[in-house]
Order: structure tokens, then C-alpha cells, then sequence
């Protein structure tokens, strides 16, 4: 990748903030409550996007009145034909899509999914897909427990073997990692600000030797894993986490404190 491909930053990352509902809510009923909860977002310092189920995502996909931007959470990478129970990006660009949601844990197997993860490479050629057709990602990547225990060079050699296969792909205009401590992940335990910078920063150096400084510096790492209002002040001062991942939290009006609090950040 050629450095001239990233131009200079000169204001600096803009923060992002997605919201990720998973498979919530139950009813539909509730669901003109989580669209105000996003619309109540000040979006004029910071990006945002929210995830719906994809039972959901038709539903209210155009019930956002503020920029949020509406992101599935998966994809295929063939597009429309013979795949049944698939998403393609396909339909989404042509409901007016620009995100799509793609790497997340419980998708690699998190939550039991009897069947074999959806590896890293496998989804490198969905990111390849949703930029072929003008559309952005966000790329999800973490570390279990067990590896996180090891310290840090373990976790971020266990992220880089989700990123390697990203590599050629790492453009900061359309691509966004989120960096989420699987152990963190709906469990109330985060990590501290001090972990998330570390891991942040050793992210990006490494994409700074292995892509080139320009993709470094323009990249967005949000952080995930039981983000809230509570923490994301903390969070948001920290020099190289520019946004969030949230799961709970973005079921809760209080998604909205988190947005203005990185946005205040990073002013």
C-alpha cells in the first residue's frame, strides 16, 4: 500500500461511535424507543452507527433523522442469488446503507456456535466485497481471556493474526477496527483505560510497520466491551481510542452521553 494513498490528518481522527443492539429487543414494540435513544445523539463531533438485528434492520433502517447511519451485522460475500438465511451488501447499498458490521466475536464463535468461526480470512474477503461495492466496514477484532493473561505481546499477537489477512485493505477513508477485550464483552468488566491505550497503541504501531504511517495515523480504533456512560469519559481521553463499540449500553438512553463524552474528548 502506498503511503500517498492516506493523506495527513491534519484535524485529527473523528471520533465514531456505533451502537450494537445484537439480537434485541424481543418486541418490536420497542423499537421506536432504542431509534429515539439514537436520534437523541448530538452527531455534529462524532460519527455514528447503530446495528440492529437483522429481523430489525428493514424496520429501521430509515427511522434515523441525525446522520446515524444504519450498519448490518454480517454479511455474505457473494451477493444476491442461492444463499439462504444471507444478508448481501447488495440490498443494503441499494436501502442507502454505508456500514456494514463484520468480525464481531459472537460471530467467531462466541457464543457456541456449534460450527467451524468465521476465520480471518474469510472475512478479509467480505471487507474486499463491501468496499468493491462503495460501502464501509467495521472490523472487529479481540483477544480471549487466556491470552490476555499472558500479557500484553500475546494479545497483540493474537490480533494480528486477525489483521494480517487486512493488511492490503486498511484504508482509514473506509475501514474502522474495533478493538474488543472478548473477556470484557457483556460481562461488566472492562478494561481499564490504561489496558485499552496500551493495546490501541501497540495496534497502531504495528499498522504503522506493516502498512505504512499514513494508515497508522488515519486509522479509527474504537474500543469495545462494556462501554458506558460511566467509563467512556475515562476511556475517551485516551490518546489512541477514538471511539466505541457499545452493546448494552446502546439499548439505554445513555448511549447518548457516551457519544457526547468522546466527542467533548476529542474537540
Amino acid at each position: 500500500i502506498e503511503t500517498r494513498r492516506f493523506p495527513r490528518l491534519t484535524m485529527g481522527r473523528r471520533p465514531i461511535v456505533g451502537g450494537n443492539w445484537k439480537c434485541n429487543p424481543a418486541e418490536i414494540s420497542k423499537l421506536d424507543g432504542l431509534v429515539a435513544n439514537i436520534n437523541a445523539c448530538d452527531t455534529s463531533g462524532c460519527d455514528v452507527y447503530v446495528c440492529p438485528s437483522p429481523l430489525h434492520v428493514g424496520l429501521v433502517y430509515n427511522k434515523f433523522t441525525n446522520g446515524a447511519c444504519v450498519a448490518p451485522q454480517n454479511c455474505n460475500f457473494k451477493g444476491c442469488g442461492a444463499y439462504t438465511g444471507e444478508m448481501a451488501v447488495d440490498q443494503m447499498v441499494d436501502m442507502g446503507m454505508k456500514w456494514c458490521l463484520i468480525g464481531h466475536s459472537e460471530r467467531r464463535g462466541e457464543f457456541g456456535l456449534p460450527t467451524p468461526v468465521e476465520s480471518s480470512e474469510l472475512l478479509a474477503t467480505k471487507c474486499k466485497y463491501i468496499l468493491e461495492k462503495g460501502m464501509k466496514c467495521i472490523y472487529a477484532i479481540g483477544e480471549p481471556l487466556p491470552i490476555r493473561e499472558k500479557g500484553i505481546d500475546a494479545v497483540l499477537a493474537y490480533c494480528v493474526e486477525q489483521l494480517t489477512p487486512f493488511k492490503d485493505i486498511l484504508d482509514p477513508e473506509k475501514v474502522v477496527l474495533a478493538y474488543e477485550p472478548v473477556w470484557s464483552i457483556g460481562t461488566g468488566v472492562t478494561a481499564t483505560p490504561e489496558q485499552a491505550q496500551e493495546t490501541h497503541a501497540a495496534i497502531r504501531k504495528w499498522i504503522s510497520e506493516n502498512v505504512s504511517a499514513a494508515c497508522a495515523e488515519g486509522i479509527r480504533i474504537q474500543y469495545g466491551g462494556s462501554a458506558n456512560a460511566k467509563n467512556a469519559p475515562e476511556l475517551s481521553a485516551c490518546a489512541d481510542v477514538d471511539g466505541f463499540l457499545v452493546g448494552g449500553a446502546s439499548l439505554k438512553p445513555e448511549f447518548a452521553e457516551i457519544v457526547a463524552a468522546i466527542a467533548q474528548a476529542k474537540a
